[in-house]
């Protein structure tokens, strides 16, 4: 039986499914959400590549490793640098989870890069949005709906992603400063034309990744200063959540702040992403505290733990159950995975 017939089928009976790639990314949202597996790793392969075109089209269960290794071949990449964590990781979880890499606020997000898909929606219906090119996306963006959806609003079978040169240069530049002296230099060099491509900071050491013209980071490089150094993979670790800050034993806390937000006042080990704009934290603070928290300071929190999203509020939650309504009438695309309510 093929996935559209499954899912026809489920639809039929009103049985809820349980839509998986590599599960490379079960530790986001409810961990195994009731009903039938539905598994995309039997859509593999690249279905069109035009790299004078910078696009790539391949289906949703292809891995990762395969689609980056190749773009690197013709001297490109995924624009959005998107965390792999294993192997297993496809190219469908990667949208379907909406995770970008720490060049998110410079280069855009994962949704950013969407330029069509295919899927297969609750009712068993295949339905085809979006192109191969920016121009081709006219009325609602439905592809870009399904950036963070997590299979909740339909089966990913096959994705258009657009793509970029790979940069001429890279370096990667450390400085010793505190907490407060790198929230205060990220927001200066955010206000500046530099090439930057990531910023991180912990327990006392910022480190600052450059990418663009030879010409431009060594200029950037002069205003930032700091010693050059060798990544030795620290970014893709980062991605990928290999460093030895994230192998603590306390819960792992993801919030999503304006880069302005002074130091947060809450027990635990930080680590500043995104320039600021995501900070890690580790903490055995109540999970309603941390939500709270970052809510006062126009953010959210998002536990890589605790299996559990913000709590939206009434408009968007409405948004989003019309939007399942409309998708998913009888629930069965991977329930409760988000929340509850749909």
């Amino acid at each position: 039986m093929d996935i559209q017939e499954q899912i026809q089928q489920a639809w039929e009976q009103g049985i809820g499914l349980n839509i998986q790639g590599g599960g490379s990314k079960h530790f986001l949202g409810k961990k195994q959400p009731p009903g039938e597996l539905v598994s995309t790793k039997t859509l593999n392969g690249i279905i069109d590549y035009q790299p004078a075109e910078l696009f790539i089209r391949a289906q949703a269960g292809t891995p990762l490793v395969e689609i980056q290794a190749l773009l690197q071949q013709n001297g490109q990449m995924l624009p959005f640098d998107p965390p792999v964590f294993s192997g297993n990781a496809t190219l469908g979880g990667s949208i379907a989870s909406g995770l970008s890499g720490a060049c998110r606020p410079w280069s855009g997000s994962a949704r950013d890069f969407v330029l069509g898909c295919t899927l297969i929606n609750g009712k068993g219906e295949q339905l085809r949005f979006g192109g191969e090119v920016i121009k081709n996306v006219a009325g609602y963006d439905v592809s870009r709906l399904q950036c963070g959806a997590f299979g909740t609003l339909g089966v990913l079978i096959d994705l258009s992603i657009k793509t970029i040169p790979l940069p001429q240069r890279e370096i990667t530049l450390h400085l010793e400063v505190s907490e407060q002296q790198a929230l205060q230099r990220f927001v200066r060099w955010n206000q500046q034309p530099l090439p930057l491509s990531g910023g991180v900071w912990h327990q006392g050491s910022l480190w600052i990744r450059l990418s663009g013209n030879p010409a431009a980071v060594s200029q950037a490089k002069q205003e930032i200063g700091g010693e050059e150094q060798q990544d030795n993979g620290f970014w893709q670790q980062l991605n990928n959540h290999q460093l030895s800050f994230f192998n603590a034993k306390a819960p792992l806390w993801q919030l999503s702040l304006p880069r302005a937000t002074p130091a947060i006042d809450l027990p635990g080990d930080y680590l500043l992403d995104w320039a600021g704009a995501r900070r890690w934290l580790i903490s055995t603070a109540p999970a309603e505290q941390i939500q709270q928290l970052a809510a006062d300071n126009r953010g959210h929190a998002v536990s890589y733990h605790h299996h559990c999203f913000p709590p939206l509020p009434p408009g968007l939650m409405a948004l989003q159950q019309r939007l399942k309504a409309a998708f998913d009438p009888k629930g069965i695309l991977n329930p409760q995975r988000l929340y509850p309510e749909l």
